[in-house]
């Protein structure tokens, strides 16, 4: 039996109508091939009874088994992670992330991201401490260990890391300044900010430390970001009406069809809270 609900984003429902290795239950159902159906459950798009499968496992009739049937594809991985890590010690890595990748797995894929790439370079597991858009690149700090992990997650709470983005936006005559915006409590984007309180909204909060118009109807911007909400300074940006470029979410003009924005963390100085040193970073 299937579900309709989530056709149109490829995502299957079903209660698998006999016992077996799910690849051979799934071939008839989806009309795959078993290699396209292994393809998927290589990717993580297959569930088994809400949790991510990774293998051939058996189902019994009954089970639920969710399928992502067109899976969200990301870039691929080119080795050239390496040459992109700034620094790296026992504690942590900071590496240059490229635009058009995740951070970690996202729910229909968990091989093509950076967090994935980075622990098949290094040879041992890596964790997230904090987050860059997929279109956005730049500087980003993994954890080597859980230890780092949860004791830096205490230093971002705290607002310990100061981190600096460069954008390009359309539009000229924004000055600088600390923008102060409000976040609607949704977990759907793009996200929508107003300048005024409101009960239950999240304080968004950036300070523009310099502009420059680099073009035409085009500036440059160098921000400090002071909270850390999802697609902030996105979404402040826009609502100033000075959108990033390519950030059509956010209602800048599509200029192609690359997931990449000009949006650059390019800045991250922060102090070990393990070891007590203090780094900067700069791109």
């Amino acid at each position: 039996m299937q579900s309709a609900r989530g056709f149109e984003y490829g995502v299957r429902h079903i209660i698998s109508p006999r016992s077996g290795p799910i690849i051979d239950v799934l071939v008839g159902i989806l009309e795959m091939s078993a290699s396209e159906v292994l393809f998927l459950l290589d990717l993580g798009s297959i569930y088994l009874n809400h949790e991510r499968l990774n293998k051939n496992s058996s189902v019994s009739e009954g089970d639920y088994v969710r399928v992502h049937t067109k899976p969200r594809r990301f870039v691929a991985n080119d080795g050239r992670w390496r040459e992109r890590m700034l620094f790296i010690n026992e504690h942590f890595v900071v590496v240059n992330k490229i635009s058009s990748l995740p951070v970690h797995a996202s729910v229909d894929n968990i091989q093509e991201n950076l967090q994935s790439y980075l622990a098949n370079e290094l040879g041992g597991e890596v964790f997230v401490t904090h987050r860059l858009d997929v279109p956005t690149r730049g500087l980003i700090v993994y954890a080597r260990t859980q230890e780092f992990q949860s004791a830096f997650n205490k230093l971002l709470i705290s607002r310990e890391m100061k981190k600096v983005y460069r954008a390009r936006v359309e539009g000229v005559g924004l000055q600088p300044g600390l923008l102060r915006h409000y976040m609607e409590p949704s977990p759907r984007a793009p996200k929508k900010v107003q300048r005024h309180f409101q009960e239950g909204f999240q304080e968004c909060l950036l300070e523009i430390l310099d502009v420059k118009e680099v073009s035409v109807g085009v500036s440059e911007l160098r921000i400090q970001l002071l909270t850390g909400r999802t697609h902030q300074i996105r979404a402040q940006l826009s609502c100033e009406g000075f959108p990033i470029l390519n950030d059509h979410a956010y209602g800048a003009k599509k200029l192609n069809d690359l997931e990449a924005i000009e949006l650059e963390a390019c800045e991250l100085e922060f102090t070990d809270p393990l070891s007590g040193e203090n780094f900067a970073f700069k791109i």
